[in-house]
């Protein structure tokens, strides 16, 4: 019997020569990433060795990442000596993969990784982030996990007892429309199969579209994959896999790039829970309504709705390209009156690539005002709570009641190209009638 892709990993990263959806097995990490909330990991993995004499030290300090992305810069007391705390730890520990609050190497933890080349074909790759599902992109199994969890990983480099998913495989054929885009998708899917849909499964992309999207659009669908309840999702690696990590990342050794033996995608016998068949050409801009992701419409059902607030960046669509199709919308125009747009790029690598090609200077005299890298607006710690009765259209990743900071307003999730377009508006609108 075929094994899907993370089967394969799984096999390979618990020493065995097959495992099947069911099993219980205990796999190597390749990379284990946290963000601020490293301080209750650390708190955790110091009582493991407390009262056995032993010295606390991590099992591979160049397996561990950790970047501040969650509230940068510090907007408490409490939270800037939480990353002191880190701090100390980290230089302890001898961890090399430390992105700290700095516009030259900073960003989201989730633009950070692939980035700079930490993530690879095949890994094993856990992180404090439900989002770390992100890394399926880049064809690893990536998958998020707790505080205590962590600690334990930090101190034996494996993770325990962890069974095997089952796997839904969802083929894309066809290609997307014009101002549709990988977020349109993932929406639509997690509108299909629901919140719950794909609970403790994985989420294999395949198609025609998935081998002609780039890999920000392929972080996009694997970031929300987790929105349909997926443990992950995940793209086998190809040729674009293969230029993302020589171009983008900087990856010299990728003959190594796919430590999986043989082929670098599942076995064509490979065993399914379920397959579900999307056609890219039949979609049309998707909206998640207010207050749960899976409460998807086409933009059309709910176009003209009032928006004070729009939200362009996070670890889903934060990306270079992202930034681009607003700027390209917003060209010569101006955001309406009485709605705040706020655009945040995903990494200060981003950033400064979007303000070389003048995408910022282009949306600044729009009317948005660009932030600094990092994740305070989607979960509404800072840089963009929303008020009472405020309505929101963001590019993030979820939309539960008081996301962005206040139980008394609303959430709308979106693309970048129905975000932009709505800011011109100042209500949802359908983008496919800009230029």
């Amino acid at each position: 019997m075929g094994m899907t892709m993370v089967e394969k990993i799984l096999a390979r990263a618990s020493g065995q020569a097959a495992v099947k959806a069911g099993d219980v097995v205990e796999p190597k990490v390749d990379l284990a990433m946290s963000h601020e909330n490293a301080a209750l990991v650390l708190n955790q993995f110091h009582e493991i060795y407390k009262g056995t004499g032993l010295e606390a030290k991590v099992w591979d300090p160049s397996k561990i990442a950790i970047i501040f992305d969650h509230r940068v810069p510090a907007e408490s007391s409490k939270t800037a000596t939480n990353q002191k705390k880190v701090r100390e730890f980290i230089a302890a520990q001898g961890i090399t993969k430390f992105h700290d609050i700095r516009g030259d190497e900073g960003g989201i933890c989730h633009q950070i990784l692939p980035e700079n080349g930490y993530v690879r074909p095949g890994y094993v790759v856990v992180g404090t982030d439900s989002h770390t599902t992100s890394h399926g992109a880049l064809g690893a199994f990536a998958f998020g996990i707790g505080a205590t969890e962590m600690a334990s990983v930090w101190a034996l480099g494996s993770v325990l007892n962890v069974e095997v998913p089952g796997t839904i495989r969802v083929i894309v054929s066809g290609k997307f429309p014009k101002h549709v885009l990988p977020k349109d998708l993932i929406l639509y899917l997690i509108g299909k199969i629901s919140a719950e849909g794909a609970n403790f499964k994985v989420i294999e992309f395949h198609g025609e579209a998935i081998q002609k999207m780039d890999t920000s659009g392929r972080l996009t669908i694997c970031n929300m994959s987790v929105e349909a309840g997926a443990t992950s999702g995940i793209v086998p690696p190809d040729a674009e896999t293969l230029r993302y990590l020589k171009e983008v990342a900087g990856v010299r050794e990728t003959g190594a790039a796919f430590p999986l033996s043989g082929t670098s995608g599942p076995d064509p016998d490979a065993v399914y829970d379920q397959v579900i068949e999307i056609d890219a050409a039949a979609l049309e801009p998707q909206i998640a309504c207010p207050h749960t992701v899976d409460n998807v419409k086409p933009v059309s059902a709910v176009a003209g709705t009032p928006i004070q607030q729009i939200v362009i960046g996070s670890c889903t669509n934060g990306r270079l390209d992202d930034i681009e199709v607003a700027a390209r919308i917003l060209k010569g125009k101006k955001v309406a009156r009485g709605v705040r747009m706020l655009v945040f790029p995903a990494s200060g690598r981003i950033f400064r690539e979007a303000m070389a090609k003048g995408y910022l200077t282009t949306l600044m005299e729009a009317g948005a005002l660009v932030a600094n890298s990092g994740c305070g607006p989607c979960l509404g710690v800072h840089q963009g709570a929303l008020g009472d009765g405020e309505v929101a259209l963001s590019t993030t990743n979820r939309n539960f009641k008081g996301r962005m900071g206040n139980p008394n307003s609303e959430v709308y999730l979106c693309s970048p190209a129905v975000a932009a377009a709505s800011a011109l508006t100042g209500v949802i609108t359908d983008p496919r009638g800009e230029r």
